[in-house]
């Protein structure tokens, strides 16, 4: 099996759920509050290890109880975590997190450490990072860590001939078309979509038009995740929409991520794209139907039986 390479951030989420999300102004009464481990990385990170996959994250948390509770749940789904940096000026990133009774969320997230991982800090350590995208296959990574960050590392893999794939999110407006040069996959939703090509996204047509954008800027291929509605692939020789299992969603947090964590891992066993796409959307139908980030990755059983 080839290693996956996660890098990106690591987040304490502090989940609060609500009958719905308040509008500008409005105060409403919660029902209960929790703390769960997530950041998109450590989520994907913690999805592929849970899965069966052989991978190692680089990233970066504070020295406190939160940083530590993370390590420790990364430890248990077999991820390798000894580039994980435990910064001593620096707190443990946090998202805040509203979740309402159809299970759509709206985020808040605090960098933290997650701010500081900069390519400075892992410049000091740069034969050792170049040593380890060597030893890896498949980088993924994603933008809840400094935007240069993930343009130095993406150089590097892409210099040494890697596998590259980026879930844009959060989705910024300002990126240089030369970040996305060399990438061969990213996993917009419709709404990062939107922001990255600043143009309206609603129908098929459109979506796919956005995406065609992103292949003029360098991408190789775009999944655009649609939610309930699926997702669909899009490159230079096809456009397939891939209709997503029916079920109830309870939490949308993190499904994102356990998409992108599943398929990478297919792809790591030797799948090609359309398997790859299936078990992934396996994967987060089951993460939606339970609530948290990390707390709601399935087992390999569990999607092998929902794929059957």
């Amino acid at each position: 099996m080839k290693k996956i390479l996660v890098v990106g951030s690591l987040n304490m989420d502090c989940v609060v759920e609500t009958p719905h999300i308040p509008q500008a102004g409005e105060t409403v009464s919660g029902r209960t509050v929790s703390f769960i481990p997530g950041g998109k990385g450590a989520n994907q990170a913690y999805t592929a290890g849970r899965l069966g996959g052989r991978v190692k994250m680089l990233g970066a948390v504070g020295r406190d109880d939160f940083g530590q509770a993370l390590r420790d749940n990364l430890r248990e789904a077999g991820v390798d975590m000894s580039e994980i940096y435990v910064l001593e000026k620096e707190s443990t990133g946090q998202a805040f997190i509203t979740i309402d009774d159809t299970g759509e969320n709206s985020i808040i997230v605090i960098p933290g450490a997650n701010g500081a991982l900069t390519p400075e800090l892992i410049r000091q350590n740069e034969e050792d990072l170049i040593q380890m995208i060597e030893k890896s296959d498949i980088v993924v990574m994603q933008l809840e860590i400094p935007l240069e960050t993930v343009l130095y590392v993406k150089e590097l893999a892409a210099s040494l001939h890697k596998f590259i794939i980026i879930d844009p999110a959060p989705a910024l407006s300002n990126i240089p078309d030369d970040f996305w040069k060399g990438i061969d996959y990213i996993k917009p939703n419709e709404t990062e979509l939107s922001i990255l090509t600043g143009k309206h996204m609603k129908t098929h047509e459109e979506i796919i038009d956005g995406a065609r954008i992103m292949l003029e800027k360098g991408v190789k291929n775009v999944i655009v995740t649609l939610g309930g509605k699926g997702c669909m692939l899009v490159n230079h020789d096809l456009e397939q929409l891939f209709e997503a299992p029916r079920v109830k969603a309870v939490d949308t947090t993190a499904a994102g991520d356990c998409f992108t964590a599943a398929f990478a891992l297919a792809l790591a066993e030797g799948n090609s794209c359309f398997e790859a796409i299936v078990f992934g959307q396996a994967a987060s139908s089951i993460a939606v139907t339970r609530k948290g980030a990390q707390t709601s990755i399935p087992t390999r059983e569990e999607v092998m039986s929902a794929i059957k």
